[in-house]
């Protein structure tokens, strides 16, 4: 696993003006940077930083067209999320049936 990339991932992903970036752009499909921007209620200029962010984590791709620059939601990327939580979750999963196996263990002892 890419412990970089997923750290890029869950940084972005961890602010919320990104997420609602995010899910603007998996609703409505590509945007300009402006049209983006009319979402919010910051500059321009903090709009950009918050994709340039997401372009670092892989999250967003840029398409440029003359002046203008259209995002994309890249959720690829978020595959490697998926994975850390399943790895996370069969962990957790093994350890409760070590738990539980212990307990009925302790009620056969007891009984």
């Amino acid at each position: 696993m890419d412990e970089d990339a997923l750290s890029r991932i869950l940084k972005a992903s961890g602010d919320t003006t990104r997420r609602k970036i995010l899910t603007l752009l998996v609703q409505e499909g590509a945007l300009r940077v402006t049209a983006l921007s009319a979402h919010f209620d910051m500059s321009l200029n903090s709009v950009s930083k918050h994709i340039k962010v997401l372009e670092e984590a892989g999250l967003v791709t840029r398409r440029t067209l003359g002046r203008e620059h259209f995002i994309a939601a890249e959720l690829e990327p978020l595959q490697l999320t998926e994975s850390w939580f399943r790895q996370l979750k069969s962990i957790w999963e093994l350890r409760l049936q070590a738990l539980e196996e212990a307990l009925v263990s302790k009620d056969e002892d007891n009984g």
